[in-house]
């Protein structure tokens, strides 16, 4: 009698634990009854029929996949590895698991063939200054593809662009003769500002001659203050203009 009563007890135990399941408020359970479709439940508990139910669980949480490097040759023939990370989830379990077999690796393998075929598509200047609108391109994309498998994906973000390095060397040896063209514009413009500056000085000090006078007064003032042993300073004659009118008087 204790034998077909403990014999009892296990067959109860392992029917509860065919029909008992739990599931996390990020995880939703797509339940097939005899091989058909039946709903999606979860969270919370859920209760199966041993042996007649089957559920398969998928997690609504984003999931952040790295796409490997690919190799690419850019439009204007510059081969060049890009990587980039793509972030997704999720949005109707249903389509996920009837619509597509795997829906992680084939979300996986789009995104690789479709970053290849945007980045074919870009000049290299493009790849490396425009980041964000290949970005959104991609995202766009991979998104519209993967809608039909209840996949929806939030943002691609390519990561990395490793150039060959005879193409680092060439972007560098432009970077320097912008950074010189740049120098020279700059010093250029300065140039031009001093020369007006120094024009406008002139046309004063011809409109105002006792300006020159003070401007003399001032210099011999600043370099006073010097620790010069001797300092030989040609005086105007303007200067000493007025004196001469006055001994001229007095004769």
């Amino acid at each position: 009698m204790d034998t077909y009563l403990y014999a009892l007890i296990i067959i109860v135990i392992i029917l509860l634990a065919a029909m008992i399941r739990i599931l996390r408020e990020y995880e939703r359970g797509v339940i097939f009854r005899l091989g058909r479709f039946l709903t999606v439940r979860g969270p919370g508990l859920i209760l199966l029929i041993p042996f007649i139910d089957k559920m398969v669980k998928v997690s609504l949480r984003v999931i952040a996949m790295d796409i490997p490097a690919q190799d690419v040759i850019t439009k204007d023939n510059v081969s060049v590895k890009v990587n980039a990370v793509l972030y997704f989830r999720v949005v109707d379990p249903q389509k996920a698991i009837i619509e597509v077999q795997d829906f992680l690796y084939a979300t996986s393998q789009l995104a690789q063939t479709t970053l290849r075929a945007v980045l074919g598509q870009a000049e290299l200047d493009e790849l490396l200054a425009e980041r964000d609108k290949i970005n959104t391109e991609l995202q766009q994309i991979i998104d519209e593809h993967t809608d039909p498998w209840g996949v929806k994906v939030g943002l691609v973000e390519v990561k990395h662009v490793d150039l060959p390095q005879e193409m680092q060397r060439a972007i560098a040896r432009q970077a320097e003769a912008e950074r010189e063209r740049r120098a020279k514009v700059i010093h250029a413009e300065g140039e031009k500002q001093a020369s007006k500056s120094l024009s406008e000085a002139a046309q004063v000090l011809q409109e105002q001659p006792a300006a020159i006078q003070l401007r003399f007064l001032q210099t011999l003032t600043e370099i006073s203050t010097e620790k010069s042993s001797t300092v030989v300073f040609p005086i105007p004659l303007d200067f000493l203009e007025p004196f001469l009118k006055k001994l001229q008087g007095d004769s």
